[in-house]
């Protein structure tokens, strides 16, 4: 018999390989309960105001009846297993609330039995939050894959967010590491949780008072490194269930190396592809707010992010005819692709320059990167005269700046690809 502190540390520990927790968009306001998911997003991190927050992250079980060779849970990895009953995760996010260890609940579980059995056991969790003890603190559940419309509907009216996960990029790849799953077992419950939010949308303009239905949206993740996929693969991915499902958020997750027998598989020992994660985080930001085209970033001739360099800064240095950029002439729309500026800078350039031309002094101070945007930018008091940069001496001026020890870093990336 496993103690409840034994099981929730052995849950909380599984749980940890689930990335896709962020929780901006919350807006399950508190009129007469206990906690509050309408102040802000909650996630593992902290806020731009320097707060803290946090979710209660832990699976309902890491019994499972799958045996995908990337997931510590799989049937035949020799782990030891445990479970809590609905009232147990009920009562374990009340008293950590309580004592204001949380703000929010984070709940996904392996399969036990059937997609339905255990899609059931999540929602009574999340009902009887709501309904019972009050909870308006934030809850992000893990759709689970195969698991009835009724079921996801039922959930989705007690969640914040909703998630069903991709795991692998591909088909193929699933194919490679975890037979018996297939893409289209995710794709339904996905459309169903962006069916039914547009459906109460349009109904709310008719009717006001309707009850949520997953108000901060759906998200998936995708594992990075496990299966032989190219950037450009994954991209495309990512970039067709943004489209098709409305989603708030991809999340790339890193393998992280948990079995030492499967030989398809990067071996225990092998550095986690963290460099390629970030590369492809800051891609997916590109296309979602830079107004960046994926063709751009990754076709058919650059199928790979580079490692040494941001995104943004390879693509400038493969299109050299769009600078050098007038700061003070040129739309928002052409100053945010200029490598070192973003969204807040940008806004802050075109405010600025309302009442006067730029000079470089004022650009420092308005927080953009300048020495990596001068080589493609000119304002008010920029020395022409210095002569063209070609690509190449830009990269090297730019990567000679990097400290040994993030280099290092990189080279390390690269072997692994």
């Amino acid at each position: 018999m496993i103690g409840f502190d034994n099981k929730l540390k052995i849950l909380a520990d599984a749980a940890k390989y689930d990335v896709s927790c962020s929780s901006s968009g919350g807006k399950r306001k508190n009129t007469h309960g206990i906690g509050n998911a309408s102040a802000s997003g909650i996630c593992h991190s902290y806020t731009e105001d320097g707060r803290c927050v946090s979710l209660l992250k832990i699976l309902m079980t890491n019994y499972c009846i799958y045996d995908c060779s990337f997931c510590v849970s799989r049937r035949s990895n020799d782990v030891q297993r445990a479970a809590f009953s609905v009232k147990e995760v009920v009562d374990l996010t009340m008293n950590f609330y309580r004592r204001n260890y949380i703000e929010g609940l984070f709940l996904s579980s392996g399969i036990f039995k059937s997609a339905d059995y255990t899609m059931e056991r999540l929602m009574l969790v999340v009902k009887k939050l709501r309904t019972e003890e009050r909870f308006n603190g934030y809850i992000h559940l893990k759709a689970i894959p195969g698991a009835s419309e009724s079921l996801l509907k039922q959930a989705g009216l007690y969640v914040d967010r909703m998630s069903v996960n991709l795991e692998i990029p591909t088909e193929e790849g699933l194919k490679l590491v975890a037979p018996e799953k297939d893409h289209q077992s995710v794709r339904e419950p996905l459309a169903i949780i962006k069916n039914e939010i547009l459906n109460v949308q349009q109904h709310k303009k008719i009717v006001k008072k309707l009850p949520l239905f997953v108000p901060a949206g759906q998200s998936t993740q995708m594992v990075i490194g496990a299966t032989p996929e190219t950037d450009l693969q994954i991209m495309q991915t990512a970039h067709e269930f943004y489209k098709d499902y409305k989603l708030k958020r991809v999340y790339y997750s890193g393998y992280i190396p948990i079995n030492a027998t499967d030989s398809m598989l990067p071996q225990i020992g092998t550095t986690p592809p963290l460099v390629r994660e970030n590369r492809l985080y800051q891609t997916d930001w590109l296309l979602r707010f830079y107004g960046f085209s994926l063709h751009e970033i990754l076709n058919t001739k650059h199928q790979q992010l580079e490692l040494d360099i941001d995104p943004k800064l390879a693509w400038a240095l493969r299109n050299p005819q769009f600078f050098p950029i007038d700061i003070n002439t040129a739309d928002y729309s052409l100053i945010i692709r200029v490598p070192g500026i973003g969204r807040q800078s940008a806004k802050k350039i075109v405010q600025a320059r309302q009442y006067g031309k730029l000079k470089e002094y004022q650009l420092r101070k308005l927080g953009i990167a300048f020495n990596r945007a001068k080589y493609f930018m000119i304002c008010l008091d920029t020395v022409i005269s210095a002569g063209f940069h070609y690509p190449e001496q830009i990269r090297k001026s730019l990567l000679g700046h990097q400290s040994s020890t993030k280099s290092n870093s990189i080279q390390t990336q690269l072997t692994l690809f």
